[in-house]
């Protein structure tokens, strides 16, 4: 058995030299054909191609099965995440539905009760967005109108969403709109529902941090973030956005305006409110000079009566 199994290794060795030599000079044959640039050799490759090539695509045919396979199960995750995230925003998209219109039957019965009439003189200018700061430290867009269209310090800007700042600084024919994300904005807001007041302080990121809340136990996450109006900064009831809360637990406003697209604002006119120096004249003016004195037979018969 060990004589068989010697002779044949004495044959296998120089068998497989052999016909490595000869798949080498096949291939080195093949080589110098396929770069020969001749008619004759150019209608022969081609007639090989014709007749290899297309007997490949059964050898092909579980790859590619096995490729379509890998891309319908990608397909299929994106859909189903796709779905997840339809099924969530239509969740919310119904809670923001019931929301809005309690919100709406509340304020038509409290217009209806209290017959409010609006400031008329709360108009407002629309300027398109020129430039952007540009600056990590700096907030601030600023617009083609100025004290030509009557602008003045201070005034509030709003897009079609929400508000977006403040003026500061006015030229004659543009003016600078300082972003609520501003690290020197601070604005007073209200929280709904729950009515606490609080301040939006900006520290150039796209979610100012909400400081200062009277009673931080009454607020949640998802309430409405109003301007409040004290100090006399902006008009109450501009909305501001959405209150959110961050990893670290602090509060912030996740704002309403549209920051990315910012093309056309609309500065409001505010103008001062009369002051009150004297609160008593209102309940008992000082002096009535067309009253006439009570007569005293008809102060009797009162009192009588």
């Amino acid at each position: 058995m060990a004589k068989d199994r010697g002779q044949s290794e004495d044959y296998s060795g120089p068998l497989k030299r052999l016909l490595l030599g000869v798949l080498l000079l096949c291939l080195l044959g093949l080589f110098l054909l396929w770069r020969i640039d001749s008619p004759r050799v150019e209608r022969f490759r081609a007639q090989v191609v014709d007749r290899v090539v297309p007997s490949f695509d059964w050898a092909m045919a579980p790859v590619t099965g096995a490729v379509n396979i890998l891309r319908d199960f990608q397909s299929y995750q994106r859909m189903y995440q796709q779905n997840q995230d339809l099924r969530r925003e239509l969740q919310q998209m119904k809670a923001w539905k019931e929301a809005a219109l309690q919100l709406e039957q509340e304020n038509a019965r409290l217009l209806d009760l209290n017959n409010v009439q609006l400031d008329p003189r709360l108009t407002y200018v629309t300027g398109v967005v020129m430039a952007d700061s540009g600056s990590p430290f700096r907030q601030s867009v600023l617009i083609n109108v100025g004290s030509r269209d009557g602008i003045m310090d201070g005034w509030a800007a709003m897009d079609g969403l929400g508000l977006v700042g403040r003026i500061s600084g006015v030229g004659r024919n543009t003016a600078r709109v300082i972003l609520l994300t501003d690290t020197s904005s601070r604005i007073p807001v209200t929280l709904q529902p729950s009515g606490q007041r609080a301040l939006i302080i900006g520290d150039n990121s796209i979610t100012p941090l909400v400081d200062f809340i009277e009673t931080p136990d009454q607020v949640r996450p998802g309430d409405r973030v109003l301007t409040s109006g004290d100090g006399g900064v902006f008009p109450a009831g501009l909305l501001v956005g959405q209150l959110a809360e961050d990893p670290g637990g602090r509060m912030r406003v996740r704002i309403a305006a549209d920051y990315e697209r910012l093309e056309f604002l609309r500065v409001l006119r505010s103008y001062a409110t009369e002051d009150i120096n004297t609160p008593g004249d209102l309940i008992s003016p000082s002096s009535l000079p067309d009253a006439q004195p009570l007569d005293p037979a008809i102060a009797a018969e009162a009192s009588n009566g």
